[in-house]
């Protein structure tokens, strides 16, 4: 028998009531109501999907068929995409409209786009499905209901020729009680005209609820497509009492209470223990699925049950590319969030949308705390509290989520939407209150918001930017800071009332990019295409790095990586944090295409991290090390204070921490037990670095032994030693210059050896703004926003190297050379050669550059970089020792360069400069705009 849930609605109703007016208190923590009223289920329902009549326009005239559930899209019909089509979303970079480049993709039935993955079809306005059914003559008694689990976006209901009604939740099922238009035992024309302007809903044209950057503005209906019948019920409530072990549920205004015996067990990540009790209800057994447990606050923190619980979450952006919807299917979901706890995660936040009931049952399953939101961002063209159709509209669809999905335990905590424009303040309070009054069972937060939004102080919790980032770009990199003084005073906080008292979780944290993998373009085999990955992938090979694709993405997606260690470990250690969101574990498809994940959109691996590499530094339970410096003279001694997070559910008692070096050296510190909570101090290491003669890379190994002397938890940094003397060659045979000056023309005219250390002096190249750190987001979003590059990939077979200890990606020893360093721009070199220091450029130009070039010019050999190797070397031991390295290898008969290049090609780099990268930009994302009251 297919299961179903009862919705707390008075079902006598006629449903061309708006369904706001109906008030429903199905509430925490429900799981499952299943149809208990007859033994079979096609007694109690009748399932419609199939294939059904269709035909688009204002009105009816049916001329085509469309299978359901499905959308226009995934049957083919609308409009062909091109230039010309009307997207719902914001384009912040309209080059494509004009770059001659793009001409080639601007061809109607080649359309590729660089903003998002493209579709073959898209249509905006009303659409019609049409389909025929017998009604049984058995339900004549009965009262019948119309169920639409996920229409898109608003739907008229015509049975047998005759209006029923209309809803517009872009959240919730769509039901219309249909008893008094049909004929039993006939049959009936079921009608449905489903509407996907945006308009009326006025969400905001970026709301992951409907724009195109995400699952995309498709009509149709996903997921059940049902005619049930059911006995009048319109107020389900369940209320578990953890103190004596009881529940209460109320069905209508009859209350049943249960004792569930003194051994009962709670739902928590842990432990995700569900029950089940029957209830009997006007003569129909109702089986009630549900889950003990309780959310609370106290001070910054949370409380599951009672229990200290601290949030290691995702933002789940609504990017399903193989339908354009999200899927509707338990095991979808399960696979999701099994994959997000596999990468030592507890917490999903929905942008701007809210999922189907099979997220919640998915959750519910396997442990994973969830905040849906209201389906608005209302700030691209939508303002809260400007008189727009959005105020009334967003408090009727939140009260219709949690009527909807309210009762499973997994739905802890809510928002009303991301980042808000207009007098949000004051409306998100009043939400707040609203909701808190209307379910008390969960916690809310007026909104999820960057760091320059206002602080609302009436929210319950907060979701908010600021404390979080890494300041690489300013500062060297370390692992001692913390975000402790912008969660005790956070930005735009009235700091006259004190400390703020309240948790607040990191808002979208991380979004450290990588370059596209093109191996993944094959994935795409439904609805939508990655045509933004072919546009990515010509733009390399024209510039001549095709063979370095796979080379780009697994350096890149390396100091990705180490961005996200450190990131997340720098809230781990932050006293009170409640926890953190990234935006996110898997890629976001939109927006510019924002490859900010480790796993690609499908949920898959891109080749360089995984599960066992992730948890090392995202879990319940990481060491951390307190490193001061990554850099060290072999003269320094090591002293790492190490703690501990545990984010389990009980103390760890009589742990031991173990600790190793890469050159064999371990120890262990005193055996204790580790309370649950952060920052728990265990020992302080200290290990002189004298032994190390050589430079080299150091991998530093903290682990956790439980009593049973099982390893639970593992973490690793890398660290480089020096040595503190060091002999610099003298060079007589090598001219050293800034710039190609007359020596350097004589020498090399000579058959001589020169060196140009051209930092800051390049012209060729300065428009490329590299950071040690990797693009934020990407640069079509924020219209070229610095940084321009994300990582660097090293040719570490190269005979330079054999001095100078690297990897093949610019692990935290380049810092100190590429931070703010200038690159060259080699658009006027051989197309076939590759610099072996090559900054990666941004995948939305991918200009060929290069921080080291040698060649051949005139009769003689040059070498010239832009990596500052001259100034303060006895403070940049990494400057210095990559020094040495140059001039060493400038001497050794390994020194042979196969390029040959004319000193205008030299000359070019001091004086020409490339052409202008314009995005034609016409408005700015909300971070770009004047802060947002």
């Amino acid at each position: 028998m297919k299961s179903f849930l009862i919705f707390a609605i008075e079902t006598h109703l006629k449903m061309n009531i708006h369904l706001s007016s109906i008030r429903a208190y199905l509430l925490l923590p429900v799981v499952l109501l299943q149809t208990g009223f007859t033994s079979s289920k096609a007694q109690s329902s009748m399932d419609l999907s199939g294939t059904w009549d269709f035909c688009i326009g204002n009105a009816p005239q049916y001329n085509d068929q469309v299978k359901l559930p499905g959308s226009m899209l995934t049957n083919l019909k609308g409009d062909p995409v091109s230039i010309n089509t009307q997207w719902t979303g914001s384009l912040y970079d309209s080059s494509f409209y004009f770059n001659p480049y793009m001409e080639k993709y601007r061809v109607e039935g080649q359309m590729k786009f660089p903003f998002f993955l493209t579709p073959e079809r898209h249509y905006v306005g009303n659409a019609w499905y049409r389909k025929t059914v017998t009604i049984p003559k058995q339900w004549k008694k009965r009262r019948v209901t119309l169920f639409l689990e996920r229409p898109h976006i608003e739907t008229t209901l015509y049975v047998n020729g005759q209006e029923v009604g209309h809803q517009m939740s872009l959240s919730t099922p769509h039901r219309y009680d249909i008893t008094d238009q049909i004929i039993f035992g006939k049959e009936n024309e079921i009608a449905i005209r489903v509407y996907n302007g945006i308009e009326n809903v006025c969400v905001g044209q970026d709301s992951h609820s409907v724009t195109d950057q995400t699952q995309g503005n498709w009509n149709g209906i996903a997921g059940r497509i049902e005619l049930q019948t059911q006995p009048i019920i319109y107020r389900v409530k369940v209320l578990p009492h953890l103190t004596d072990h009881s529940v209460d549920i109320q069905v209508n205004e009859q209350t049943f209470h249960f004792k569930m015996g003194h051994e009962i067990e709670t739902w928590d990540e842990f432990n995700p223990r569900l029950y089940t009790r029957t209830v009997k209800y006007q003569g129909f057994k109702i089986p009630v699925t549900f889950g003990m447990r309780e959310i609370s606050i106290k001070g910054r923190q949370f409380y599951i049950n009672g229990r200290p619980v601290w949030l290691r979450g995702t933002v789940e952006n609504c990017c399903f590319p193989e339908t354009g919807y999200p899927p509707t299917d338990v095991e979808s979901w399960l696979r999701i969030f099994r994959k997000c706890k596999e990468y030592g995660l507890n917490h999903m936040r929905f942008h701007s949308y809210c999922p189907p009931e099979a997220a919640f049952v998915a959750a519910d399953q396997v442990g994973f705390y969830l905040q849906p939101e209201g389906p608005s961002w209302p700030n691209h063209g939508v303002k809260l509290r400007r008189g727009q159709k959005i105020d009334q509209y967003l408090m009727e669809e939140s009260k219709r989520i949690i009527d909807a999905y309210g009762h499973h335990p997994s739905f802890v905590m809510m928002a009303a939407g991301n980042e808000p424009a207009g007098d949000w303040v004051s409306y998100c309070n009043d939400w707040v209150k609203e909701m808190h009054h209307y379910d008390s069972t969960k916690v809310y937060c007026g909104a999820s918001v960057g760091g320059g939004w206002a602080w609302d102080g009436g929210s319950e919790y907060h979701v908010k930017g600021g404390a979080r980032g890494l300041d690489w770009d300013r500062h060297a990199p370390q692992s001692t800071d913390d975000y402790y003084s912008q969660i005790e005073f956070p930005r735009n906080y009235p700091s006259a009332n004190g400390p703020n008292t309240t948790p607040i979780i990191a808002h979208e944290q991380g979004q450290w990019c990588a370059f596209p993998d093109f191996k993944e373009i094959s994935q795409y085999t439904g609805a939508y295409k990655a045509r933004n990955f072919e546009i990515f992938r010509d733009l390399l090979r024209d510039h001549g790095m095709e063979q370095q694709a796979e080379k780009f993405l697994t350096a890149s997606g390396r100091l990705q990586t180490l961005c996200y260690k450190y990131e997340i470990e720098r809230n781990l250690r932050t006293p009170e944090y409640a926890g953190f969101q990234l935006l996110a574990l898997n890629d976001y498809s939109g927006q510019g295409t924002a490859l900010e994940g480790v796993l690609n959109v499908h949920w898959q691996e891109k080749g360089y991290c995984d599960a066992s590499l992730w948890t090392t530094f995202c879990s319940s339970i990481v060491p951390l090390a307190k490193f001061p410096k990554f850099v060290y003279r072999n003269n320094e001694t090591l002293e790492i204070p190490v703690e501990i997070y545990n984010a389990c559910e009980q103390d760890l008692q009589n742990a031991k921490v173990t600790y190793s070096f890469s050159d064999g050296q371990t120890g262990m510190l005193p055996a204790t037990t580790i309370p649950i909570g952060k920052n728990h101090e265990v020992g302080t290491i200290r290990r002189s670095l004298s032994s190390f003669i050589t430079p080299v890379k150091v991998r530093f190994t903290v682990s956790l032994i439980d009593q049973n002397n099982k390893n639970i938890a593992q973490n690793n940094w890398d660290v480089w030693v020096y040595p503190d003397n060091l002999s610099m060659p003298q060079s007589k045979d090598i001219l050293i210059t800034d710039t190609l000056d007359g020596r350097a023309l004589q020498t090399l005219e000579q058959g001589g050896r020169v060196l140009i250390t051209a930092a800051g002096k390049v012209s060729l190249g300065k428009d490329v703004v590299q950071h040690y750190l990797p693009v934020f987001w990407n640069t079509s979003w924020f219209k070229m926003r610095p940084p321009h590059t994300t990582g660097a990939y090293i040719e570490k077979e190269h005979p330079l190297f054999r001095h100078f200890p690297t990897d093949d990606w610019s692990n935290l020893n380049w810092w100190e050379l590429l931070n703010r360093a200038q690159v060259m721009n080699l658009m006027e070199l051989p197309a076939d050669y590759q610099s072996p220091i090559q900054p990666i450029d941004t995948w939305h130009v991918s200009r060929k550059l290069g921080m080291l070039i040698e060649a051949k010019v005139l009769n003689g050999k040059l070498l010239m970089t832009t990596m500052d190797i001259n100034n303060q070397l006895d403070r940049r031991i990494v400057a210095r020792q990559m020094r040495k390295a140059v001039l060493e290898y400038m001497e050794s008969a390994d020194f042979n360069p196969q390029l040959t290049l004319d000193v205008e090609t030299i000359r070019h780099f001091f004086e020409k400069e490339a052409p202008a990268v314009d995005m034609f930009t016409r408005d700015s994302p909300d971070e770009l705009k004047p802060k947002l009251k």
